[in-house]
């Protein structure tokens, strides 16, 4: 596999420096993204344990096998690392409106690019609500050459959960 350093793309937050990039040989990677959920732990803990609703479980266990590595879409953090430690909190990306949306998403995007570093040929496997995905999650991701996938795009919460539970058990 070729590893290069390169220059990073522009970045607003002025982090602009050396990273490694893989070469174009480098399989592509699955990348996992599930919502966050309402119903949290009482303390805090690492975000791949504060969610404790069984849609989140199912979600979780579902990327855990399919993908490379997975994030978690935080409506409060933007994009979380599993094991990065989070307070809970209540906010919702249900009642915010479509510009709030649009801004959550393009500030999801530039931590995708800083902490994921999409590549050409990636998948993003997405596991959230609308509200997570059509306010330029998914543009942005195919406009960085990514392939998307939404396994459980048009179910309702009780199909989704049936969904997870025989996916997993299976």
């Amino acid at each position: 596999m070729e590893v290069r350093v390169v220059r990073a793309p522009w970045n607003p937050a002025g982090d602009n420096g050396p990273v490694t990039e893989l070469g174009t040989s480098a399989k592509p990677r699955r990348v996992g993204l599930v919502g966050c959920v309402k119903e949290k732990a009482s303390r805090a803990m690492p975000a791949q344990d504060l969610y404790t609703s069984s849609l989140f479980a199912g979600r979780r266990h579902f990327v855990e096998s399919s993908c490379d590595e997975w994030w978690i879409l935080s409506a409060e953090h933007g994009l979380v690392h599993p094991g990065d430690e989070l307070a809970p909190y209540d906010v919702t990306l249900k009642d915010a409106g479509r510009a709030q949306r649009r801004d959550w998403s393009a500030q999801v995007l530039a931590s995708i690019d800083q902490r994921v570093r999409p590549r050409p040929g990636d998948v993003f496997e997405i596991h959230a609500g609308a509200e997570y995905r059509d306010f330029g999650l998914l543009e942005g991701l195919r406009s960085r050459g990514c392939t998307i996938e939404i396994p459980t795009e048009g179910m309702r919460i009780g199909h989704q959960l049936r969904f997870y539970k025989e996916a997993t058990s299976s």
